[in-house]
């Protein structure tokens, strides 16, 4: 029992630890960002550093793009950090795979919805859903800046809808990443996950001064999800149009 508590602490001082870093993780190039990330132990995977190379974040990011925060794209949305963008996808990476279908929910500037399309490989099929239009029009013109070639071939869609609602029509999913916080786990989303699938999405806590915590679900069965409290995070609510547009 002490060796695993030990272990445990360990694991989490770890985390706090590369957290703590992440946000020194700034470049002037994407190269530069790319490279700091990985030294700060964000992330360690060479396909993440492979894709965070090929789409530079400077696309999709109309100020300060290689600073390690979250900037404004809009409509009361955000582009996340860049660190909150790798470990999303060092947590996803076993299940994007050639032919993986994919779900980002609330796609906003298409920065990781990009990222994902080209870890499917030629058979996989990445769909964004955004439910405000003119970030749906904003995504696809970063999109077609440097990764046409992915919209063009059905492999990356952009979708205008209520995500969530999901997208059954591409669904199941092996993966699911919801980039707004919800009050409670989507049922909606989980039904829609493949069984073997992974989400990871941020949850608003019971205790309020918990916050918002980062979550990872694996399904199981269809029956059974395991649940994995992650980190403590800030993100934007998943909500209604009218609620986002018209939050101050």
């Amino acid at each position: 029992m002490l060796n695993r508590l030990k272990q445990r602490f360990a694991a989490t001082t770890l985390v706090s630890a590369a957290l703590t870093m992440a946000w020194r993780s700034h470049g002037r190039t994407n190269n530069e960002l790319v490279t700091s990330l990985r030294r700060n132990g964000v992330y360690h995977s060479e396909r993440v550093a492979e894709v965070m190379l090929a789409v530079d974040r400077a696309d999709f990011c109309g100020s300060n793009p290689y600073l390690d925060s979250p900037q404004s794209i809009g409509y009361n949305a955000t582009i996340s950090a860049p660190h909150m963008h790798a470990s999303a996808l060092e947590l996803l990476l076993p299940k994007l795979v050639n032919g993986s279908h994919v779900l980002d929910v609330g796609s906003g500037s298409g920065y990781l919805t990009t990222c994902m399309a080209h870890l499917v490989g030629q058979n996989g099929v990445v769909v964004g859903i955004e439910h405000i239009p003119q970030l749906v029009n904003l995504s696809l013109v970063n999109i077609r800046k440097n990764h046409s070639q992915l919209l063009d071939s059905g492999r990356l869609k952009i979708i205008e809808g209520d995500g969530r609602l999901g997208y059954p029509a591409d669904s199941p999913y092996e993966v699911i990443h919801v980039g707004a916080a919800a009050d409670s786990l989507p049922q909606t989303l989980v039904d829609q996950l493949a069984v073997g699938g992974r989400m990871i999405l941020p949850l608003n806590a019971n205790d309020v001064r918990n916050g918002q915590r980062y979550v990872q679900v694996d399904k199981v069965s269809d029956t059974e999800i395991q649940t994995k409290d992650l980190m403590g995070v800030i993100y934007v609510p998943l909500t209604s149009v009218e609620h986002q547009i018209g939050r101050r």
